[in-house]
C-alpha cells in the first residue's frame, strides 16, 4: 500500500510544473497561498494551474482550504512523508 502511495506521489513530482509548484508551497506553510498568487508566480493560466493541483492533490501532495472567495493551497505534510 505505501509503495503504491509512493509512486503515486513521484508521478505526480515528475512535471517541471508541478514540481515548481510544490517548491513554491513548501516555504509558505499551512497557510499556504491563493490560487492566483501561485498563477501569477509560476506564470500558468487558470485552467494550467487547476489541472496540476488537481494531480498533485490525487496524489495527497497538496490540500486545499477556502476562505471566503479564495482558495489557499498548501503542502499536505503527511504527503510528502
Amino acid at each position: 500500500m505505501h509503495r503504491a502511495r509512493a509512486l503515486t506521489a513521484l508521478q505526480a513530482l515528475a512535471n517541471d510544473a508541478r514540481l515548481d509548484l510544490v517548491r513554491l508551497l513548501m516555504p509558505c506553510g499551512a497557510e499556504g497561498m491563493a490560487a492566483g498568487e501561485i498563477a501569477r508566480a509560476l506564470g500558468l493560466s487558470a485552467s494550467r494551474l487547476s489541472f496540476h493541483l488537481a494531480a498533485l492533490e490525487q496524489a495527497g501532495l497538496v490540500r486545499a482550504r477556502k476562505q471566503a472567495r479564495h482558495v489557499f493551497y498548501s503542502v499536505d505534510a503527511g504527503g510528502m512523508g
